[in-house]
């Protein structure tokens, strides 16, 4: 938490906010989540009883597979939970703000001071110091991150949100804070639909979006798993393999995969070292090569006999190709995007970071020998810059006459606490033209800009 307001002239000391004429004059601000940045709740059907699944320290792996792994169903386009007496929703208490502000908001979180599940908390403290008042000119928007960028309900949820944001303040147009996948769901709903974006926003500010993809994070976890958190406490939350059987079934995995499309400075591969054996010839090891398109032979050989055990009952999880389908679908709708004349672009990245690009499997002297191997064996990557999870060639290549696009040496979740982050934020949004002197802001700025 932000603990010395001295650095910006908006925090006011004892939480006190500023005037009542100063609070008028706010243009109301929404903030979006991203990947695994929203709280979700099981909801059982027919007793209405709700139950946090996503983000628990304790009983974290336990309920996760009892009720949030899923399967994709190609009619509806959506995920859909293998506990058929539950639904997953998201709450909307607050205003928004509950789910994405601390994701495990128990009582021993907030004692111990978690700051691993202290997502949106600071800002959200930083703009109400700055005279945001919850509910008027501040909100939220928690989704199923689950599901596609593009799928109606969080569509439909995005609208809605920004149609009481906007009556809410008199009619003021909306000034939207995105993070991580966010800027995904945002820049869809934009492309989709391009009048009511244009309508209720006025300033778009986006923070280390995967424009482009998060090639090794995400080539990554599709054949071996996802850890959300390292260290000592990773032995208390969701396991990685756990959390593997559910992104295969996550269209907004397979949308964050690199773009085939964009134009990157080296392309993106996944590396197997794979034993040969050719009759009559000694057995040698090669090194083999897969680009963006070829690596969905990769994923769909790794994940063949992929299953799990759910209420004794085997579940096959092979690589999805309808998931990918409707991901390439997304894929035209993002490239299409174009930001609404009238409406502010601006572009926080991070960097300064070792952040996964290329991932390869085996070794010279460990060959792969069959690729199902792949999803036993832990990767080693070769590192770009960027914030450790989003390489910076993605997240600066928006598309869009930025205002402004600034680098900030940081980590991918710490960028939404970061001391310079929040004086760009209030700079842009007409709450602070000053810049502290002591920040030691790192500003990289597009030439285009």
């Amino acid at each position: 938490m932000v603990a010395d307001c001295r650095f910006c002239p908006c925090f006011i000391s004892q939480g006190a906010v500023s005037d009542g004429d100063d609070v008028a004059d706010r243009d109301p601000v929404l903030l979006i989540s991203g990947m695994g940045g929203s709280i979700l709740h099981s909801k059982r059907k027919k007793l209405g009883f709700e139950s946090r699944v996503w983000v628990r320290i304790w009983l974290a792996d336990l309920q996760f597979k009892k009720k949030l792994w899923s399967l994709y169903n190609p009619v509806t386009g959506y995920a859909e939970e293998l506990d058929e007496s539950c639904e997953i929703v998201v709450p909307d208490d607050d205003f928004g703000l509950y789910a994405i502000d601390i994701l495990d908001p128990s009582l021993f979180v907030k004692c111990m001071h978690l700051t691993e599940v202290y997502h949106f908390h600071d800002m959200i403290d930083m703009l109400i110091q700055c005279g945001y008042r919850k509910g008027t000119t501040l909100f939220g928007y928690g989704y199923d991150f689950r599901q596609s960028n593009r799928i109606g309900k969080s569509m439909d949820g995005l609208k809605a949100k920004l149609e009481t944001a906007y009556k809410a303040s008199g009619g003021r147009k909306v000034n939207i804070i995105s993070h991580s996948m966010g800027g995904l769901l945002v820049m869809s709903f934009m492309s989709l639909n391009p009048d009511i974006f244009s309508k209720y926003v006025n300033k778009w500010i986006c923070i280390a979006c995967p424009f482009q993809g998060a090639p090794g994070c995400i080539n990554d976890s599709l054949l071996t798993g996802l850890q959300f958190i390292e260290g000592f406490e990773s032995y208390f939350f969701v396991l990685r393999w756990t959390m593997h059987q559910l992104v295969i079934e996550c269209p907004s995995i397979y949308e964050l995969l690199p773009n085939p499309g964009f134009n990157w400075k080296i392309q993106p591969s996944i590396q197997v070292w794979r034993k040969q054996s050719i009759e009559g010839e000694a057995p040698s090891v090669k090194l083999e090569t897969y680009g963006p398109l070829e690596s969905f032979t990769v994923f769909e050989e790794a994940l063949r006999h992929n299953e799990l055990n759910y209420n004794g009952q085997t579940v096959a999880l092979p690589f999805n190709f309808a998931i990918l389908k409707w991901a390439t679908g997304t894929r035209h709708v993002l490239d299409n995007a174009q930001a609404p004349q009238g409406v502010s672009f601006y572009n926080i990245y991070g960097t300064s970071f070792d952040t996964p690009f290329d991932v390869c499997y085996g070794s010279e002297t460990s060959p792969i020998v069959d690729l199902t191997e792949v999803c036993h064996t832990m990767p080693k990557y070769s590192f770009v810059d960027g914030d450790e999870t989003v390489p910076t060639e993605s997240a600066k290549a928006d598309g869009f006459d930025a205002v402004e696009r600034v680098g900030i040496p940081a980590r991918h979740r710490e960028l939404l606490r970061d001391r310079r982050v929040f004086e760009l934020i209030q700079r842009w949004l007409g709450m602070s033209p000053k810049v502290s002197k002591q920040s030691g802001t790192s500003k990289v700025l597009d030439a285009s800009s």
